[in-house]
């Protein structure tokens, strides 16, 4: 188990959230639900928490309830190998969801994505690579690694 994990807090979707992203990200898999027994505050037998994990890290989800939403404040981060990769998981995690901005995006659930390369920080490494890039960044939608690269790159 990881010892830093995230929890999300769904109002009645843990389940289909959780089994969506599985279906998502390779090298994941349900591993425990949950579900709220007598004397707890959910409808006896309904979900309470998921357990899985994506890509081979850990994750809870909680049906809570409607008064805790998703912000921009926390995002998952994926960290793409090629241009395949970005288009690939941002075409599953928009539908249904939101294109944002600059490599961001809301899920069908409000769970906010950035969909980035994994050389970002390399791309990034002084401040005239960083100044290059971001100008980049700033007007797309989804990030497209070529235009980074050349940027970075001069």
């Amino acid at each position: 188990m990881d010892r830093i994990s995230p929890f999300l807090w769904f109002d009645n979707q843990a389940e289909e959230a959780a089994n969506f992203y599985v279906s998502v990200f390779k090298n994941s898999k349900i591993k425990q639900v949950t579900r709220y027994p007598e004397g707890t505050p959910g409808k006896v037998g309904t979900v309470m928490i998921v357990s899985f994990e994506l890509d081979g890290h850990e994750y809870m989800a909680l049906n809570g309830g409607p008064q805790f939403k998703f912000t921009e404040a926390i995002s998952l981060v994926v960290h793409c190998d090629s241009q395949e990769e970005i288009d690939y998981y941002w075409g599953k995690l928009t539908a249904g969801g939101q294109e944002v901005e600059c490599g961001w995006l809301k899920d069908k659930y409000g769970l906010s994505w950035q969909i980035v390369p994994r050389n970002l920080d390399k791309l990034m490494s002084t401040p005239d690579k960083t100044k290059r890039v971001m100008a980049v960044v700033m007007k797309s939608v989804k990030l497209n690694m070529a235009e980074m690269e050349q940027a970075a790159n001069g």
